[in-house]
C-alpha cells in the first residue's frame, strides 16, 4: 500500500515536470540558415544596403529638369501680369472717359486743357496753369480735392500743392494719361486742333470728324515734373511725335537724345510693349500699335481735319 502511494506521487511529479520545463527556440533547419545568409550577402542586398539617396548625375538631371520647367512657367506668369496691367489700363481711362462725358453733360462741353493768361504755355512752374484734371476731379471720386482748390490762385500756389495720389491718372506699367491737344509738334496755343488745350472748351459738336475717330486722351511716359494738376506737358500731348513705348523712353520720343524745350510738349508712350492705349471720344479705349503710320495717327489727333482714317487703324 505504501509503495503503491510512493509510485503514484513519483509518477505525478514527473508528470509536473513535463508540464513546466521551458520551452526550447525554435531552430531553423541548416538549408534554410544557408538560403538567407547566401541572400543577405548577395550583390543585389549590397546594393540595395548601399542606395540611400541620390547620386550626383542623378541630382544633376533633376535640377535641369526644374530648371526647364521654370524656364517655360516664368514667361505664362510675366504674360498673365502684363495681360491684367493692361486690363487695369483700360478700366482707368474707361472711367477718364466716363468723367469727360459728364463734365459735358453737366457743363455742355469738355474743359478747357488748360487756363493761362498767357500763351502759349510754357513749361515751368510759373503762371496760373489750371489743368483739365482738377475739373474733372469730381467725376472721378476726388471731391474732397476739387473742394480744396482754391481756383482764384494757381496751380503752384502752396495752398493748391497739396500731393494727393489719383490712382486713376496711373497704369499699374508705370506710365501715365494725357489729354491730347494738337496733332503736330507745336506749343499748347488757344489754337490747337485738338480736343484739351489752352483757354477753350471743346463740346461734341466742334469735332467735325466724329468723336469715335478722335482721340482724347493717352498713355504717356516720363516723370511729371509739374504734377498732374499742371496743365502743361505733365497732362498734354500731341500726336504729332511717334509714340515712345517700353520703359526707359520720355516724351521726347522714342530715339530723342536731347530734352525738350520750355515750348515743347511731346507725344504719347507707354510702359507696354508694341503701343498704347487711348480713349476715344465715344468712351471706346483702344491699343494702338507703336508702328501706326504717322499721317493715320497726326488724324486721330485732328477733331476736325474731314480725313477719316479706315477702320483697321
Amino acid at each position: 500500500m505504501r509503495d503503491s502511494l510512493h509510485d503514484r506521487m513519483k509518477s505525478e511529479e514527473r508528470r509536473a515536470k513535463r508540464e513546466f520545463r521551458e520551452p526550447r527556440l525554435c531552430q531553423l533547419p541548416r538549408s534554410s540558415l544557408t538560403s538567407l545568409f547566401a541572400l543577405l550577402t548577395s550583390p543585389v542586398a549590397e546594393h540595395a544596403h548601399r542606395r540611400q539617396g541620390l547620386t550626383l548625375v542623378e541630382l544633376l538631371i533633376v535640377i535641369s529638369i526644374l530648371s526647364i520647367l521654370m524656364g517655360l512657367m516664368l514667361p505664362a506668369v510675366q504674360q498673365a501680369r502684363d495681360a491684367a496691367r493692361a486690363h487695369n489700363c483700360r478700366t482707368n481711362l474707361m472711367q477718364i472717359g466716363l468723367a469727360l462725358r459728364n463734365y459735358e453733360s453737366a457743363h455742355g462741353s469738355l474743359p478747357p486743357g488748360t487756363v493761362d493768361s498767357q500763351r502759349p504755355i510754357r513749361n515751368v512752374a510759373r503762371g496760373y496753369h489750371v489743368g483739365w484734371l482738377v475739373r474733372i476731379a469730381p467725376y472721378v471720386e476726388k471731391t474732397a480735392y476739387y473742394d480744396r482748390f482754391d481756383f482764384t490762385l494757381g496751380v503752384y500756389d502752396k495752398k493748391n500743392s497739396i500731393a494727393i495720389p489719383f490712382p486713376t491718372l496711373t497704369c499699374p506699367s508705370g506710365s501715365s494719361y494725357a489729354g491730347c491737344h494738337h496733332d503736330v509738334e507745336s506749343p499748347i496755343d488757344i489754337d490747337n486742333s485738338g480736343v484739351l488745350f489752352l483757354n477753350q472748351c471743346i463740346s461734341q459738336d466742334d469735332v467735325l470728324d466724329g468723336i469715335s475717330h478722335t482721340i482724347y486722351v493717352g498713355e504717356k511716359n516720363g516723370i511729371d515734373v509739374f504734377g498732374w494738376a499742371s496743365g502743361t506737358r505733365d497732362s498734354l500731348r500731341n500726336t504729332g511725335t511717334p509714340m515712345a513705348t517700353g520703359r526707359g523712353f520720355s516724351a521726347a520720343g522714342a530715339g530723342a537724345a536731347t530734352p525738350l524745350g520750355i515750348l515743347q510738349v511731346g507725344g504719347f508712350g507707354s510702359s507696354h510693349n508694341g503701343g498704347a492705349n487711348f480713349l476715344f471720344g465715344d468712351g471706346s479705349v483702344r491699343f494702338l500699335s507703336d508702328s501706326i503710320d504717322m499721317p493715320i495717327f497726326q488724324q486721330l489727333g485732328h477733331r476736325a481735319d474731314g480725313q477719316l482714317p479706315n477702320d483697321g487703324f
